[in-house]
């Protein structure tokens, strides 16, 4: 009888395992599907900025608390989110790291559309 019940036990976790693994693969395809929707959603070269710096745009607009990309205003939240998290005055190192990277993918995203902005001029030009 202990030989039965520990086949039922090993078929059991055998289902249970396959049954998670493939609720693991179904999220990963649904992650993946929602990460290929957001990148075609953004021009190419924000995308790919998204990709290096590791958070898209709105994101980063969400951590710095700023709802359009005002140079002005991002520096002044940029400032003020960094000097309230420092280390030395009880915040987050990682709350910090969060604020550099938002500031940094911004920052990329305003010299992405000042490109664009030069090239468009250029080509009125013509």
């Amino acid at each position: 009888q202990a030989k039965y019940l520990a086949q039922i036990i090993l078929v059991g976790a055998q289902v249970v395992g396959r049954a998670f693994m493939r609720a693991l693969r179904q999220e990963f395809a649904a992650s993946q599907a929602a990460a290929d929707a957001r990148g075609r959603a953004e021009r190419p070269q924000s995308a790919a900025a998204s990709k290096i710096i590791g958070i898209s745009l709105q994101e980063a607009q969400q951590i710095l608390n700023v709802s359009s990309l005002n140079p002005e205003e991002i520096q002044k939240n940029y400032d003020h989110l960094f000097k309230v998290n420092d280390k030395s005055v009880g915040g987050s190192f990682y709350l910090q790291s969060k604020v550099v990277r938002a500031k940094e993918r911004l920052d990329e995203e305003l010299r992405i559309q000042a490109k664009g902005d030069k090239e468009k001029g250029r080509k009125a030009e013509t």
